[in-house]
């Protein structure tokens, strides 16, 4: 990772938050000739200061396979990102830059069975449908869920290592960054309002 103290969030709990809000994650692994990944919402646990993804993929596809053959994985997960101008600065005779947040977790991938993947399935199913929806895993046919169950495979990822970014201009001074957090929120756009959030709680928060 592009790695500063300064850019580190030392807060673990922001940390873990971060990762439960943006938790359609990639996960990577090692193919036979080129990297392998996948994109899957993840259910995220942590317990007793141990932290856990959950989710399910497809069998017999490119990362399930690479996934059998070498279990280690690399976990990224992204949120909100947008380009910094050094003409906002004090000092713009600088390079401009992005902002954005990253946490990067590596783990060991293990696949369950199809208890374990119906399981799975109607956790995250129940995760985001409402109760009484239609689409509730209560509502589906048993005979689908079945079927379901045998194309797809439980994981569950032990993490080993955690590291991260949230790169929000904190090596500036406050003016700076108080200038940016304005033309961010002038601009407008989703990411830039997010990322504006953000600098201006680290802004509001005590200094140590």
């Amino acid at each position: 990772m592009y790695k500063f103290n300064y850019y580190t969030e030392e807060d673990s709990e922001k940390v873990i938050a971060f990762m439960k809000e943006n938790s359609f994650a990639i996960i990577i692994g090692a193919g036979e000739n080129y990297p392998v990944a996948t994109q899957i919402p993840l259910h995220i646990q942590h317990l007793n200061g141990s932290l856990t993804f959950s989710g399910h993929l497809m069998k017999n596809t490119d990362h399930h396979k690479a996934f059998l053959q070498n279990e280690n994985v690399l976990v990224i997960f992204t949120g909100p990102h947008c380009y910094v101008s050094a003409s906002w600065y004090t000092v713009p005779n600088v390079g401009s830059t992005w902002n954005y947040m990253s946490v990067h977790a590596k783990g060991r991938i293990k696949f369950g069975n199809e208890a374990e993947t119906k399981k799975v399935v109607e956790n995250i199913t129940n995760k985001y449908e409402k109760p009484g929806s239609e689409a509730a895993f209560d509502k589906l046919p048993t005979e689908y869920v079945d079927r379901l169950v045998k194309a797809i495979t439980a994981f569950t990822i032990e993490v080993e290592s955690i590291d991260n970014v949230f790169k929000l201009s904190q090596n500036h001074d406050e003016k700076t960054r108080r200038s940016i957090i304005g033309h961010l929120r002038k601009n407008g756009s989703d990411n830039e309002r997010l990322i504006a959030e953000e600098m201006e709680q680290r802004l509001e928060m005590p200094k140590q």
